[in-house]
């Protein structure tokens, strides 16, 4: 184990100094984005080994396996875990009673069933909006390519912001899959947009988080305001596909 705690903590510290470097190229606190290390598909003994290394913000995609994981690994309160994938409505649950934050809420039905579930578990789910940025139709999320038609989310934001278990936190998006990290660019500079549109619509609300970047482009989304960025293979590895969790 300890050979693995080594190589995750070497990568996970070779980010962080990405990410250092990267806002500070653009005049921003490292201290500003926070590194979301994702953790799907991995073992039990790999998320360990994540913890051990120092890694204090997990990232899990499947409602159920990252339930599994937090039940498995207890006594490790001061890990937050983040549910960053698509939720079915019928797994919303499962998030609003154990995850510190929801990066991928992409519509007005789960928020309501989010809502309802935290008002039967005794809490308040901080979460993010999801946001289509690239008009794939495969993509989730409130539809955000195209700049004109932003006015049309303000209604669902007002449904949203009277829902009183979920706190509003900021954006999500994943754009189109590219092959470097400046075909990316144009997309976070989108979603930063769009977040300055929405601060000046609903200054009672909080607009502060943007979680965008991954792997391959997070150094771009930091200069371009990620506050959470979401690294996995070049951190823990390859994902695996044969899990037992």
């Amino acid at each position: 184990m300890s050979e693995l705690v080594e190589s995750i903590r070497e990568r996970y510290l070779f980010t962080l100094d990405k990410i250092a470097g990267a806002a500070r190229s653009v005049g921003r606190s490292p201290e500003s984005v926070k590194l979301v290390v994702v953790t799907k598909t991995q073992t039990l003994e790999v998320v360990q080994a994540a913890i051990e290394a120092g890694v204090t913000i997990l990232g899990e995609n499947y409602p159920e396996e990252g339930v599994r994981k937090i039940q498995s690994l207890t006594g490790n309160s001061a890990v937050e875990w983040h549910m960053i994938g698509h939720v079915q409505s019928r797994k919303a649950g499962l998030v609003a009673q154990h995850f510190n934050l929801m990066h991928s809420l992409d519509s007005l039905k789960l928020a309501n069933r989010l809502d309802r579930f935290c008002e039967e578990a005794g809490r308040t789910l901080p979460v993010l909006l999801e946001i289509n940025v690239g008009g794939e139709e495969s993509k989730s999320g409130w539809p955000g390519w195209d700049e004109t038609r932003w006015p049309d989310l303000l209604d669902d934001v007002n449904g949203l912001l009277a829902l009183p278990h979920l706190e509003l936190r900021g954006l999500m998006a994943m754009p189109p899959l590219g092959e470097t990290a400046e075909f990316s660019r144009p997309f976070f500079q989108r979603l930063r947009r769009l977040q300055e549109f929405l601060m000046k619509q609903f200054p009672q609300a909080k607009w502060s988080e943007l979680s965008m970047g991954t792997s391959m482009d997070y150094e771009a989304a930091v200069q371009e305001g990620a506050t959470l960025v979401r690294v996995g293979t070049a951190i823990v590895g390859p994902r695996q596909y044969k899990t037992e969790v």
